[in-house]
């Protein structure tokens, strides 16, 4: 049966499924450092969890099946092995010695290609399900161990909270910070895919257009500020070295981020590689009211007023 650290057998239902939900994440910092010879940046984040969450649902099963309902069902999350979820299970069954079978069911609501780590949520609430059903009796060092061969964002989505991301945001320093935070999430039109926001980073580095160290800088202030607040401090911190080259890409999120203040947020970043907006606000009616306007004004294509931080990846009751 499952191990203590997965949740134990209770979390098995009646016809034999296992559900676990993982939350989106806003980088409240994101510093970029130069392309390594890995081919990866050097990174510096400041993670933070929010209550955006998709499910993943694993039912047992012979081989391997995925289906996708909610946002970007249909077309814009795969069903295959191109998807993290299914990459997640081949992964775990392989490190546990058991066979890849179960049915397996994403239920989104955190956008794809949307600089919120939907796919990693997935694939870190894969795992956790599938310990659970497979009975893998996995401790979490060994998911996070699995996760960071996964993603650079699975591992986050796995421990959730508050972290600090150093390496290509992989390794994970989790903070105590607890104090609630409201954002307002403005997802614009359609996504845009992390390696090409990368790329137009270092074009743009290489044109003497963004220097390298004229960027975010340190996480020393902002991760003072998530503890301590008060949030017009924190806004004030906020800061992504890809929203330059998110920018240029997407230029209409120019007017996304003017909209996000003109409703009332403290202070509004690119989150990620984009195209989603997040934008900081004073509580959870700020939200509710940044979010309506957002809406009336048709800013963006869809819009959540969420909090933070919240657990990562863990089984459903």
């Amino acid at each position: 049966m499952p191990h203590a650290t997965a949740g134990g057998p209770g979390r098995i239902h009646g016809d034999g499924s296992v559900t676990a939900h993982a939350p989106a994440k806003i980088n409240v910092h994101l510093a970029v450092g130069p392309l390594r010879a890995d081919g990866f940046h050097e990174l510096i984040t400041v993670y933070l969890a929010v209550s955006l969450l998709d499910s993943v649902t694993a039912w047992p099963d012979d081989g391997l099946s995925l289906t996708v309902t909610g946002e970007g069902a249909g077309g814009d999350v795969p069903t295959d092995s191109r998807n993290l979820v299914w990459q997640a299970a081949e992964l775990l069954a392989r490190h546990a010695g058991v066979r890849a079978d179960a049915a397996l069911h994403i239920d989104k609501s955190i956008p794809a290609a949307a600089g919120l780590a939907g796919g990693s949520a997935d694939a870190a609430a894969a795992l956790v399900a599938l310990d659970a059903l497979w009975g893998t009796r996995c401790t979490r060092g060994d998911l996070a161990g699995l996760a960071a061969r996964l993603g650079s964002d699975v591992p986050f989505s796995l421990v959730g909270g508050v972290a600090l991301g150093t390496g290509r945001g992989e390794q994970l320093s989790p903070s105590l910070s607890r104090r609630r935070t409201d954002w307002v999430l403005g997802v614009a039109g359609t996504g845009l895919s992390t390696p090409t926001v990368y790329r137009e980073l270092d074009r743009l580095r290489a044109a003497g257009r963004f220097a390298a160290d004229a960027g975010a800088g340190q996480p020393d202030d902002v991760l003072t500020a998530l503890r301590d607040g008060p949030d017009a401090t924190l806004a004030g911190f906020l800061a992504n070295d890809l929203q330059a080259p998110a920018l240029e890409l997407r230029p209409d999120l120019r007017a996304g981020l003017a909209a996000m203040s003109g409703a009332g947020a403290l202070g509004a970043l690119v989150s990620g590689s984009g195209p989603t907006v997040a934008g900081l606000v004073e509580d959870a009616d700020a939200a509710a009211g940044t979010a309506d306007a957002l809406v009336a004004a048709g800013a963006f294509r869809l819009v959540h007023a969420v909090h933070g931080p919240v657990p990562g990846a863990r089984l459903a009751g």
